[in-house]
């Protein structure tokens, strides 16, 4: 619970103060033993403090659930609740030095898990057994909740199946997310397995070109959208317009997709690249039959160009 002014205090369950105080600059951390007392402890301090107002974060953050925001306003029917995704994902978007190494360090271990994504791809193999293996390098490298998705169909984002298997003629997208101290690299690549076909090399040499004019246009100053634009006009002119996602770049944090977010929150294509923001780029994959083509890197922002992190 953060205060417009003053210290913020946290509520933890029973048994974990001291371990959260070891891992924060918190100091005002209260233990509880039942969500009833949970509850009674925020009613409180919000009543304590005459508040009359508090914001809540509506956004993509898997722990934002609505059972709480409707839970908090039918024991609070008087404070008045506002959405903060704006301010506190503004706070997120520029990264200071600390986070920048955490998200370099975090890039590192992407790459170890992406070098076992391509020994583990094999014909007959599920999408599920090469997740189990690239998590198991992600883990023991450091990463505490990697994220790792993997297709063998035109999927654009795809958590494994048991039931979907590497063919002898195909194309596999592996996608992963590793995080260090909380702070994650995202990165993609499409392997191509035995000979699937013209349209597979077409679409992969089309994608090559598309991120090179991605990392070219993405620059300090310029908004997303324009950057956008060319690339589903280039999309369209090589013969994959149809084939092309929009949403080319997304911010990545603290969570491996976070804001600026073009993909699905239309109007942050409006943002302009900053210095210190960290994008991944080219989110998009070109989705024809055999599969999602996919070239995703994460870059750190500075004003003389885009610097790798994976």
């Amino acid at each position: 619970l953060i205060p417009a002014e003053g210290e913020p205090v946290v509520y933890v369950v029973k048994g974990e103060a001291e371990l959260f105080r070891e891992r924060s600059w918190i100091e005002n951390v209260v233990e509880f033993q039942r969500v009833e007392d949970l509850m009674a402890g925020v009613v409180t301090w919000i009543h304590t403090n005459g508040f009359q107002r508090v914001g809540l974060e509506f956004s993509v953050e898997r722990d934002s659930y609505l059972l709480f925001y409707k839970l908090f306003q039918r024991l609070n029917p008087t404070v008045e609740v506002v959405d903060i995704l704006d301010l506190t994902m503004r706070l997120r978007m520029i990264k200071d030095d600390w986070e920048l190494n955490n998200i370099r360090k975090a890039g590192k271990i992407a790459q170890r898990g992406m070098a076992v994504a391509e020994e583990a791809i094999k014909p007959g193999k599920s999408e599920l057994e090469i997740a189990a293996e690239v998590l198991r390098e992600l883990m023991l490298s450091g990463s505490e909740d990697p994220k790792v998705y993997v297709s063998t169909t035109p999927r654009a984002h795809a958590e494994p199946f048991r039931d979907l298997r590497v063919k002898e003629n195909g194309v596999v997208t592996v996608v992963i997310g590793t995080d260090w101290n909380h702070y994650y690299a995202n990165t993609a690549r499409t392997f191509v397995v035995g000979e699937p076909g013209e349209r597979v090399r077409d679409a992969v040499a089309v994608k090559e070109e598309a991120l090179t004019l991605a990392l070219e246009e993405t620059r300090v100053g310029v908004t997303l959208n324009a950057v956008e634009r060319k690339l589903a006009g280039f999309f369209k002119g090589r013969g994959f317009g149809d084939a092309y996602i929009a949403g080319y770049t997304h911010g990545v944090g603290l969570l491996i997709e976070e804001l600026p977010m073009p993909t699905i929150v239309v109007p942050t294509r409006a943002a302009k690249v900053e210095e210190n923001m960290v994008l991944s780029i080219i989110h998009a994959p070109l989705m024809i039959p055999e599969g999602a083509i996919k070239h995703e890197d994460t870059y750190i922002v500075k004003k003389d160009g885009l610097k790798r992190a994976t």
